[in-house]
């Protein structure tokens, strides 16, 4: 399949008073034609300030792109221009922020908010241009998207609001959609239309998505493959079946074991014990370390290789290493 977006040993930091924090330590990966990548993981694991490095829209200062490579369609995205990336932004690359109540301004009318993106970057007519916002409300499902257009957001209910932020992002027909928790602030019947909105896009418009979230049932629902970070670093990647189906690495399996199922008999969900990593002093071995159960001494001193389990799976645990394995089996004798 065709690689649309490949980001290389990835490293962000940022400097504050208290130390630099080193929020992004190495992350690799990539994303095909078409395709819906999740990044999940939890709070402060890096997700964000990942995608946010794509947009460039990491403030600087504090923050810095201090290495690695970020190549959208055979062109790194890290030595580009501001001008340049202007030029990208809304284009070929569209974000949807995390609360639709204020990604939205509140003084202008929808139509308004739609229309801009295609007057910055187009030479569109302004009657052009409320044809095409009014194909998108529609598109994400919007009713009477004539009277609509006049509206205001505060005319809005969350979700639909949410519907509109998504039609922003995908007016000028981008080539990659990143959504960054993009239903955070709704209740569950909301967000499986959003999900299901998602879905029926990518299939008419043939976009790809980073999809960063934290929530499991999202990914289940509407990824192809999942990247799961902790600790700034991406500890296991997989097609979603080997990821759900056959986790390897603890972090990935605590995860799982802490959502809540129907299929489940136990009365309580087991929680990950202790707390994340200091990224103002990360940890030179695993990050994991100190909360997993299974530690084992060169983990908290030399951070664990990647290990392919098959094509599409590879996690970074000594557990797998094919050496731990081994010195295993010898044991067992």
């Amino acid at each position: 399949m065709e690689k649309i977006l490949e980001i290389e040993d990835l490293h962000v930091h940022f400097t504050t008073y208290g130390g630099t924090v080193q929020a992004v330590r190495g992350v690799s990966l990539y994303l095909n034609k078409g395709e819906t990548l999740a990044i999940v993981g939890e709070s402060g694991s890096g997700k964000s300030v990942t995608s946010n490095s794509i947009m460039q829209l990491i403030p600087s200062p504090p923050g810095k792109i201090v290495k690695g490579s970020i190549q959208f369609k055979g062109r790194d995205l890290v030595q580009t221009s501001k001008k340049e990336m202007r030029a990208i932004r809304g284009v070929d690359i569209s974000m949807i922020f995390q609360d639709p109540m204020t990604a939205l301004n509140p003084t202008l009318t929808v139509g308004d908010q739609l229309t801009e993106g295609l007057k910055q970057h187009t030479s569109i007519s302004a009657d052009s241009a409320k044809q095409k916002a009014m194909d998108m409300l529609r598109l994400v499902g919007i009713a009477e998207p004539d009277n609509r257009f006049k509206q205001y957001p505060h005319q809005f209910s969350g979700g639909m609001r949410q519907r509109i932020v998504i039609a922003m992002a995908l007016i000028c027909e981008p080539d990659l959609l990143i959504a960054d928790e993009p239903t955070t602030a709704l209740d569950v019947t909301i967000q499986a239309q959003i999900m299901e909105l998602f879905s029926e896009i990518q299939e008419k418009t043939g976009v790809s998505i980073i999809l960063v979230t934290h929530d499991l049932g999202v990914v289940a629902r509407v990824a192809d493959r999942v990247a799961v970070m902790y600790g700034g670093k991406i500890v296991e990647t997989g097609d979603k079946d080997a990821i759900f189906y056959n986790p390897q690495h603890p972090y990935t399996i605590g995860l799982l074991h802490s959502v809540p199922r129907l299929d489940m008999q136990e009365a309580v969900l087991q929680p990950i014990d202790g707390t994340p990593p200091d990224l103002f002093a990360p940890p030179q071995g695993c990050p994991f370390t100190a909360r997993c159960a299974h530690a084992m001494q060169v983990c908290a001193n030399v951070y664990p290789p990647a290990t392919n389990l098959s094509a599409s799976h590879q996690v970074e645990c000594w557990l797998q290493d094919a050496r731990a394995t081994r010195a295993a089996s010898l044991m067992k004798r």
